[in-house]
This record gives C-alpha cells, structure tokens and sequence, in this order.
C-alpha cells in the first residue's frame, strides 16, 4: 500500500525496494492478508445480502485494547460496506447498548440512514432499546452466525488495519487521546489513503479547490 501512496506523491519506486529500505532501517514490514472465505458462492448465487450502494449496509463491531495503566477500553466502528468509508469510530471506557445507540443516533442525521445494520449477536447488538430504535428508524438488522466472524468480513478487514496501524503504534493513556489520534487517522484513510476495492481511490477523496474560471 505503501508504493500507491508514493505514487499519488509522484514517486516511482516499486514495493520491492520499499520493503528492502524498511528492513535496513530496522522496520517490522507489513504482514500479507490471507485470503477470507468467499462472500458468495462461485456460481455468484448469495450466501449473505450484499451492499449494492451507499447507505445499503452498515456493519459495526468492537475493537478492544488497554490504556499505558492497563485499564481496558472498547472502540465501536461503523463501516459502510459498500463506499467502504469509516464513519466513526468511537472511544469509550466501556460501551454497553447505552453507548452503542449514542454512537449510533447522530450518523443518520449526517449520512442519511442505512437500510440494514450488520453485526454479531454481541448483547450490546441484540439489546431491546437497540432493536426498538432499529425498527423505529426503519433500519433492518442483520445478525451473522454465530462463531463466523468472517461474515462480517469488511469490519473485521478494517478492524484489523486500525490495530496495526493504530492500536499497535500507539501508547494511549486516556481514552480521549485515542479518540483524537484514531480521528485524525480516519481522515486519511477515508480521504487520502487509495483502497483496492474502489480502484485504488479513497472512499471520499479530497477534491481540492478550482481556482480561476
């Protein structure tokens, strides 16, 4: 990934020489994704509903760490499964439904609302006052299997970038200094960091200003 962003840059250097210069410099080099299990069957029939626009499917899911004093804290991120843009992840000490709703209530307000919400059946997923909301609002839940985490495999994916690129980089001694670095690394990764899936573009690139006529 690290070559793309230098080409955006206008470098050309192939991924092969990076890697060689990390490794002089003493540098842990980036582990290769394993290949997850398949999302449909070969002959395309669906094994799970699949995102076919903006706004189709958000799925959500905990990341957990601990503080430098080795207290624990939960983050709960939101990803649209189709833009493959993080729309949040928030900090907490703990976060139970309560929290989870609070995450929650204000993205449709500024995304417009999902039509189906995707996410284990974790007790803060399943609570009453979650659900109820849900069916208010009009937005239908997804549960995945039980025991196939895989199911939810695009916040699993970015769950997985946050920790190495974050959590694993990172000694936070409050949960509102994670919260400001973990915003500050969402912006990059939705507006300056090239994906695959999207062509090796950002989910919301920055477009910058025109000047003149």
């Amino acid at each position: 990934m690290n070559d793309k962003l230098l080409h955006i840059e206008g470098w050309s250097v192939k991924h092969k020489k990076i890697e060689r210069l990390w490794g002089e410099e003493g540098f842990q080099l980036p582990r290769r994704h394993k290949k997850r299990k398949r999302l449909h069957h070969k002959d395309s029939s669906i094994i799970r509903l699949r995102s076919r626009h903006p706004n189709h499917i958000w799925s959500i899911d905990f990341v957990h760490d601990k503080l430098s004093n080795g207290r624990a804290y939960k983050m709960l991120a939101v990803l649209d499964e189709y833009s493959r843009e993080a729309l949040c992840v928030v900090v907490k000490p703990k976060m139970k439904s309560a929290e989870v709703l609070d995450a929650l209530y204000p993205l449709p307000l500024r995304q417009g609302k999902p039509e189906y919400i995707r996410s284990n059946n974790g007790a803060e997923f399943i609570a009453v006052a979650l659900q109820d909301w849900l069916r208010k609002m009009g937005i239908k839940p997804i549960q995945i299997y039980p025991g196939s985490p895989w199911e939810n495999g695009y916040n699993e994916r970015f769950n997985c970038t946050l920790r190495r690129e974050v959590l694993n980089a990172e000694w936070f001694h409050t949960t509102k200094q994670a919260q400001i670095v973990i915003n500050t690394w969402l912006r990059q990764y939705n507006r300056v960091r090239p994906h695959q899936a999207l062509n090796m573009r950002p989910p919301i690139p920055d477009t910058p200003l025109k000047t003149g006529p």
